[in-house]
């Protein structure tokens, strides 16, 4: 049975690694510079601030940690912006974002944390989109990778718009 979209889960775990839904406690500390233990020095990102003013409290599609379980480390973060709204066409839809610290990438590290969140949003049959440079070519390797097959424009910023339907 399909989940439903209020009811993603919030726990994740691969292989490697553990996807952790940010709580206000690690919130604050990225907001603030305050360091965590337990964090890569190179965490937090400049995209992991941007991320934090997309949490909310609770929100299974908000904001994680990418926690490298061989080192107990946070490498880098993943998310939806949000919970999915209907499309143009009413099909549920919601945006991703993906990133590692330096050290981490190259290792196929945000392929499977990709994967693995991609699996939930299928199960509750949303279409996930992804907004990349298109000078990044290792995110668009991994959005390749991923299935995100279709290029629906770019962002006022010059980033393709890739979508990849539900599976």
């Amino acid at each position: 049975m399909a989940e439903s979209v209020e009811q993603a889960p919030a726990g994740v775990v691969t292989e490697r690694l553990a996807l952790v839904l940010w709580d206000e406690p690690t919130v604050t500390a990225i907001r603030s510079g305050e360091r965590l233990s337990g964090w890569h020095p190179d965490f937090p990102r400049e995209d992991d601030l941007g991320a934090a003013t997309l949490w909310r409290d609770g929100d299974p599609w908000g904001p994680r940690s990418i926690v490298s379980l061989k080192q107990r480390l946070v490498i880098g973060s993943i998310g939806f912006f949000g919970p999915p709204e209907p499309a143009a066409d009413d099909v549920p839809e919601v945006e991703v974002g993906y990133g590692l610290v330096a050290a981490a990438r190259g290792y196929g590290l945000a392929t499977e944390a990709l994967g693995a969140l991609l699996a939930r949003a299928d199960a509750a049959g949303v279409r996930v989109r992804a907004s990349v440079a298109p000078d990044n070519a290792a995110s668009l390797r991994v959005a390749a990778k991923a299935g995100f097959t279709a290029v629906r424009g770019s962002t006022e910023d010059g980033e393709l718009v890739l979508v990849r339907p539900p599976r």
